[in-house]
């Protein structure tokens, strides 16, 4: 038996023990015996079709479907465990205007494989649909939400306003914007929120990060979606703000501060070649995401799983591509539900290893 198998048996060992841990049964044994049987004729198919030798032993792929069905038993308990006995899960919500509706399809899915969330951070629409949800909002209404929406909903954006904004220098305003996240959420400020929320804007003054995390959740959203240049910058405590892309359009770095074991990101990538810039709000907004979209490659890679919704075609300004915005997160949410479930059973096991490390070294 080689290393690479022995390393393999150990790592079952200790899926085993942390199983009996939690008072899961074992692997059955016919689960085990059809583990092997798959092994086999996996082993068949590699030497008939790549020409190459079969595996080294027929028990790896036996072990490999028990880590299988071991993973998917530790997660329907760990699931349900009470936030302080399991990893602390965050959840990014990156910016990215009209795209940033494929963020409702990915809570969905999150929804319903029972993925906890104890952290949103949400930046611009990260923030909105942030604001919604940690309300408790079910996400059937914030879907039927984000399908009615409209710009006249969010802002006092109009052609008149905008020949206005163009002759007198007078800015549009985003105080909609509040008003109808409001009339959702009520006067909620961020203790009342069910969901631990943080959205994060920009200081139009100083150019620093703002994370807020108390006040009004309703003003809080509003002021990190508000885009500078056509919009006024919302006043908050004696400073100016504005869209949070500017600074830090995927937060994965303030999820990390706020003592998260496990990040989650939502990234919305724009394919800026396809659109059409012809007016003066495409071309803020392809500027503010060009920006963002650059600035936010590191902190990626901070994260534990990356989702990316395949909405690169949609422009910041289409909210009536919603449909094919929620449909496009609810498919990237499905493909990345192995990997999270993966990650949060892996980080369990970890700690519960250390934990077990801890005893037997205080013994």
């Amino acid at each position: 038996m080689n290393f690479r198998m022995i390393k393999r048996l150990s790592r079952r060992f200790l899926l085993l023990g942390l199983a009996a841990a939690m008072g899961l049964p074992p692997v059955p044994a016919e689960a085990a015996k059809r583990a092997k049987k798959s092994s086999k004729k996996a082993a068949f198919s590699s030497t008939l079709l790549n020409n190459a030798p079969p595996k080294a032993h027929a028990l790896d792929g036996v072990v490999d479907e028990q880590e299988v069905l071991l993973t998917e038993a530790l997660w329907s308990r760990l699931r349900e465990l009470p936030p302080q006995k399991r990893p602390r899960v965050g959840l990014v919500l990156g910016g990215g205007g009209a795209r940033g509706l494929a963020h409702i399809g990915v809570l969905k899915v999150l929804e319903q494989e029972k993925v906890p969330i104890d952290l949103v951070v949400g930046t611009s629409v990260g923030a909105l649909v942030g604001a919604l949800y940690t309300a408790g909002l079910p996400t059937s209404d914030i879907e039927r939400i984000g399908q009615e929406i409209g710009w006249d909903s969010l802002t006092d954006l109009s052609t008149a306003r905008l020949v206005k904004l163009l002759v007198t220098e007078s800015l549009l305003s985003t105080e909609r914007m509040e008003e109808y996240v409001g009339r959702y959420i009520g006067d909620k400020q961020f203790a009342d929120l069910k969901t631990s929320f943080a959205c994060v804007a920009a200081d139009l003054k100083t150019g620093e990060q703002i994370i807020i995390r108390e006040g009004s959740v309703a003003l809080a959203a509003r002021a990190s979606a508000t885009m500078p240049g056509m919009f006024q910058p919302v006043h908050y405590r004696h400073r100016l703000l504005v869209d949070g892309g500017v600074v830090n359009n995927v937060p994965v770095d303030v999820a990390k501060v706020l003592g998260v074991d496990i990040i989650l990101c939502v990234n919305l990538p724009a394919n800026f070649s396809k659109y059409n810039v012809s007016n003066v709000f495409m071309t803020l907004t392809q500027a503010l995401y060009i920006q963002g979209q650059m600035i936010s490659q590191e902190r990626l890679s901070q994260a534990d799983v990356v989702i990316t919704p395949k909405v690169g075609d949609v422009t910041a300004l289409e909210l009536w591509k919603s449909q094919e915005c929620i449909e496009a997160g609810i498919v990237a949410a499905r493909e990345s539900i192995p990997q999270i479930r993966k990650t949060l059973v892996k980080k369990f096991f970890e700690r519960w290893v250390a934990d077990a490390d801890g005893k037997k070294a205080g013994k």
